[in-house]
């Protein structure tokens, strides 16, 4: 297969040679859903915690007596049923969002996602994306020179350089991994994505 190459302007410069196994899947919307969102989980930090009903402070005097006041039986405030009372199931700061994804199934999500990007013309390939210094203005630039100015950008490297690193920093449409750090979310998250040769050859490497 093939996808289209550009220069430094943004211009067409021919075309790059890639995988069809990588670059040419069919798409597998429930593979990727079920892969997007194993990722997001597997973010996910138990930092939250609730009281149970053992953890509340409440007095345990039973707030009226069992039989004749015609309300409802009560034995203490801190009852779930209760305004301010304890929860039934609470959340810990032991909880666990971890789901599996085997290596499998990670490969062909994001092959799969690869060639839908390919497919709906928000991928392209550049010869290498590189600064002379570590200043945002030199990276704008050169987005803009491309012709991608407003839009968010993900520039994928075969490694990361620290001038590109450092000056992409503060542009917040523009998010610049390594090939290796690269994870489904961000490919599904940004309208362009932008490969360096480097990148296609590290993909192959790994994910074929």
């Amino acid at each position: 297969m093939e996808l289209k190459l550009l220069n430094a302007q943004g211009q067409p410069a021919g075309t790059a040679q890639v995988s069809d196994t990588l670059f040419a899947r069919p798409y597998n919307e429930a593979l990727v859903h079920q892969v997007v969102v194993a990722y997001q989980a597997n973010a996910r930090q138990g930092t939250r915690a609730q009281k149970d009903r053992s953890q509340v402070h409440h007095s345990t005097r039973k707030p009226w007596r069992q039989k004749g006041t015609g309300r409802a039986r009560a034995g203490m405030t801190s009852s779930p049923l209760w305004r301010h009372g304890g929860k039934i199931f609470p959340s810990s700061p032991e909880e666990n969002f971890k789901q599996k994804v085997n290596r499998k199934m990670f490969r062909a999500a994001m092959a799969t996602i690869l060639s839908q990007l390919a497919r709906e013309d928000r991928l392209a390939v550049i010869d290498d994306f590189r600064v002379e210094a570590p200043k945002t203005k030199l990276v704008a630039q050169k987005i803009k020179d491309m012709g991608l100015a407003g839009t968010r950008v993900l520039l994928v490297t075969d490694e990361l350089d620290e001038n590109l690193l450092l000056g992409s920093r503060n542009l917040k449409d523009v998010l610049v991994l390594a090939a290796h750090e690269t994870d489904p979310v961000a490919l599904v998250h940004f309208p362009k994505v932008l490969l360096t040769k480097g990148a296609v050859a590290k993909f192959e490497e790994m994910w074929q």
